[in-house]
């Protein structure tokens, strides 16, 4: 993973507290709030890889909804061995394509194209892959299933979607206790009370958690026949959804 600056964004405090974007200021610290912030990211990056190997087919696309700066896209390409695959890494923050292009690359293994799109007016064709790698989760709750729709339609027979996402849970005490496990992971992790409470303000109403029983329910929906958690660290899981 390409080098960072420490997050400290939310180090001091702030008189007003504003929706977290995804701009300039936490494209430069961005690696390592993600490290940081999210229990086994590395491990769900690494493994995207794998299943990438696994689930790519000749002829076909890989996508990365929602890439950032690119990890998931980068484990892919370390990964695919199948001629004329490509990926389509696509996020709609203008600040994170432009840093994935710079650092991106463009002529060392499989083709990424990187757009700067709204994930949910891409078309999704010819797919043997599609990862949102905690991306659903700041997609409005009404927009979820349509997307998820797309997204099926686009897959080949047999390919996979890799959705990761911070879960809410439906038993009050887990919900509770994963929370708490959460804070003392980022507490861990060298972030003060100060910045965790920050940037919780920050994110409500921006990143909407729902329960795996929801996301479940959702993606049968779609037409999913085969849906299952394969990690989870505390409150953050990666599930696989099958065609």
């Amino acid at each position: 993973m390409m080098q960072s600056s420490k997050d400290s964004l939310y180090a001091n405090p702030l008189g007003e507290i504003t929706a977290f974007q995804f701009d300039e200021s936490v494209v430069d610290v961005f690696p390592d709030m993600i490290q940081r912030s999210v229990p086994g990211y590395s491990t769900i990056v690494s493994a995207i890889g794998l299943l990438a190997e696994r689930f790519s087919r000749e002829n076909s696309n890989c996508y990365d909804l929602g890439c950032s700066l690119g990890a998931a896209t980068l484990a892919m390409r370390r990964q695919i061995t199948a001629k004329n695959c490509r990926i389509v890494a696509v996020d709609n923050s203008e600040a994170m394509v432009n840093r994935f292009r710079r650092n991106l690359q463009s002529n060392v293994g499989v083709p990424v194209e990187v757009l700067c799109r709204d994930i949910r007016e891409v078309e999704i064709k010819n797919a043997s892959v599609v990862v949102l790698n905690f991306t659903l989760q700041f997609i409005p709750v009404a927009d979820r299933e349509r997307l998820l729709i797309a997204i099926y339609r686009g897959l080949l027979p047999g390919g996979i979607l890799i959705l990761s996402e911070k879960l809410a849970f439906e038993d009050e005490q887990q919900q509770a206790l994963q929370s708490d496990m959460h804070h003392l992971f980022k507490k861990a992790q060298g972030y003060s009370e100060l910045e965790v409470s920050q940037k919780r303000a920050a994110l409500e109403n921006v990143l909407i958690p729902e329960a795996f029983s929801i996301h479940r329910q959702r993606l049968i929906k779609a037409g999913f026949n085969s849906v299952e958690v394969w990690f989870q660290y505390f409150n953050f899981a990666s599930m696989i959804a099958l065609k």
